[in-house]
């Protein structure tokens, strides 16, 4: 569940939206700040015992489109392993690389990115561009055949989601928790939808600490940050990082963040 929301810059969604279905009354109580229908960006890190190695977990959106080489060359030369969050438009469209992942289980984790790369949020409008679910309906949906497609490629059925765009209608979390899985949060936000140059995403990721969750796009071959994805990946490896992935190690609970900016780009 979500914990310590901030309750101010929330966008509000439709009350007779939210009136309706599964999501009336399942609310994540810890992320509430006087309204159920905000619109939240939850945080989530690594929790490593004293005295553990410098550890990262680095979490890669596949949302639609093709693979960015750069960024799997790299993680197959170092040996990286990297949780993959994969819509069915992209399975759909990659099916090399879907069995390559497949054939190194040891190495990359299949997660569920939903079915159409719809945002688990209620109403209408639309979120960084995106359309999103709307309804109760249309988010368990999202959820479930995103985890069937997953499932499909003949890997083990997934049990970690995140939604498009990473944000959520703060009553969908204990709803897709209750359909079985957990919510891919991040702590560092390494490309800002696949929008930033590669020197900044370098940057970024080059900064992480230990225990972070790091969140960047792998589907986004011709922009420049991919190639910034893989320069950052090669520094933490050059300085000792260990990298792992979202299973092999405990993570935190839920810390939400209110969502701003929505009209940035995101991949």
């Amino acid at each position: 569940m979500c914990q310590g929301c901030d309750a101010t810059a929330r966008l509000r969604l439709s009350r007779r939206s939210f009136g309706r279905g599964l999501f009336a009354t399942a609310v994540a109580p810890g992320c509430l700040g006087g309204s159920a229908e905000a619109i939240v960006d939850p945080r989530m890190r690594l929790l490593l015992p004293p005295g553990a190695p410098r550890t990262v977990a680095l979490t890669l959106d596949a949302c639609g489109g093709a693979t960015d080489m750069r960024i799997l060359q790299t993680l197959l030369d170092l040996s990286i392993p990297a949780t993959i969050f994969a819509t069915e438009l992209w399975l759909r469209g990659n099916a090399p690389v879907v069995e390559l992942l497949r054939s190194r289980g040891g190495q990359f984790s299949l997660q569920n990115h939903g079915e159409r790369h719809l945002p688990p949020v209620l109403g209408n409008h639309r979120v960084y561009g995106l359309p999103v679910a709307g309804t109760p309906e249309a988010i368990r949906h999202e959820v479930e055949a995103g985890a069937n497609a997953v499932a499909a490629t003949g890997v083990q059925r997934p049990h970690w989601y995140r939604g498009a765009a990473a944000l959520y209608s703060e009553a969908a979390i204990p709803e897709i928790e209750a359909l079985g899985f957990r919510i891919g949060a991040y702590s560092l936000n390494a490309d800002q939808g696949a929008s930033l140059p590669a020197a900044g995403v370098a940057t970024r990721i080059g900064l992480a600490t230990s225990g972070d969750i790091i969140i960047g796009h792998i589907n986004q071959p011709h922009r420049p940050s991919g190639a910034g994805i893989a320069q950052g990946i090669s520094l933490l490896h050059q300085a000792g990082m260990r990298f792992v992935t979202l299973d092999e190690v405990p993570v935190s609970g839920l810390s939400c963040e209110s969502s701003h900016n929505q009209h940035l780009p995101l991949a």
